[in-house]
């Protein structure tokens, strides 16, 4: 249930998203969050370690939840959301007022 959107769209989405709405980061919360159901979307990076590639994966297909893998490191996602370190995975929980559920609808159809 992984999702390709294109890059540049993507970091828009997620700037806009980070911006008015919610987006939490860091593995262990949204590993959290996807058990719960609570996240709308998860972004991983590329080079996320294998093992919660996977976890985040099989968790987000029990639960139904998107997962788009964004197409840099770590260290790019963390400087598209605003943040001055690394981020492997983060959670949409409100997108606010970013069109990036409407992205991965498109792109999985």
């Amino acid at each position: 249930m992984s999702t390709s959107i294109p890059k540049p769209e993507l970091i828009r989405a997620l700037q806009t998203a980070s911006r008015t709405g919610e987006v939490v980061y860091g593995s262990k919360e949204v590993l959290k969050l996807v058990l719960h159901g609570k996240a709308k979307l998860v972004v991983l990076a590329a080079n996320a370690p294998p093992e919660l590639k996977r976890d985040i994966k099989y968790y987000s297909q029990l639960s139904k939840i998107p997962v788009v893998i964004f197409e840099g490191t770590n260290i790019e996602l963390g400087n598209v959301i605003g943040r001055p370190h690394s981020v492997a995975a983060l959670a949409i929980v409100n997108p606010g007022q970013s069109k990036i559920l409407d992205l991965v609808q498109v792109s999985s159809e």
